[in-house]
């Protein structure tokens, strides 16, 4: 079994096309959470994830920026994503802010070896807001997965690549596809081949997509520049 690991797309929808382009032979899509916020493109993105979730297993959750956009809790967010929090509200339709809305906030999945996931945005301790960064030390990622009894935990929220190993278990974030934060502006993506043993069978991939045209969305949407700036830099 193939697993395709997807994470903050952030209404890109140039990176997302990219991205599937490489995972769509997947058997199954596992995404945790921030389909919009920052981007231009948050209807596509998610009338693309509405149908694909309608014609094969894609889980996702809601990340922090949905959560926001849906309900309008853009409280403790800076300038340019509360810009682009209402901007969002605003552009898109009431069937794609009730999809969000319906998102989960955690999920559950078993691979075809019996292995169990959680996909969680932020992690158990802050469904949408704690970010788990690689820098951290392990008795802070011994600690997050004392809240959980599955065998891995998948994450988003930092938009930076990461395999954690603590003894048997991983917590796995797979970067950023719409709006990388670790120097490398490619989207990001990860693959787990269950006929490989774990925890060396998660592979990290990056690929190359149309930046200057998501730029480019962002600037003639009336969004702040800076979020168009940031896609060239990766931070």
């Amino acid at each position: 079994m193939l697993i395709a690991l997807i994470s903050d797309i952030h209404s890109n929808r140039e990176a997302l096309q990219a991205v599937w382009r490489e995972i769509r032979k997947a058997d199954v899509i596992l995404c945790m959470g921030d389909l919009v916020g920052y981007g231009a493109s948050p209807n596509e993105v998610v009338e693309f994830v509405r149908e694909q979730m309608e014609k094969r297993e894609f889980l996702c959750v809601r990340g922090n920026h949905d959560n926001a956009i849906a309900f309008g809790a853009d409280w403790g967010f800076n300038p340019y994503a509360r810009q682009a929090v209402r901007w969002h509200q605003r552009a898109m339709s009431i069937e794609n802010l009730e999809f969000l809305r319906r998102l989960p906030v955690r999920q559950l999945f078993t691979d075809d070896t019996g292995r169990s996931y959680l996909l969680i945005h932020g992690s158990p301790r802050a469904p949408l807001d704690e970010y788990l960064f690689p820098w951290l030390p392990d008795s802070e990622f011994e600690a997050v997965l004392s809240y959980i009894k599955q065998d891995d935990l998948l994450v988003g929220h930092t938009h930076v690549p990461m395999l954690k190993v603590i003894g048997t278990r991983r917590i796995i974030n797979p970067g950023g596809v719409g709006q990388p934060r670790d120097g490398d502006w490619r989207a990001a993506y990860a693959i787990i081949d269950t006929k490989e043993q774990p925890p060396n069978n998660v592979e990290f991939h990056r690929v190359e997509y149309d930046v200057e045209e998501a730029a480019r969305k962002i600037v003639e949407a009336g969004l702040p520049r800076f979020l168009a700036e940031r896609l060239y830099e990766g931070l």
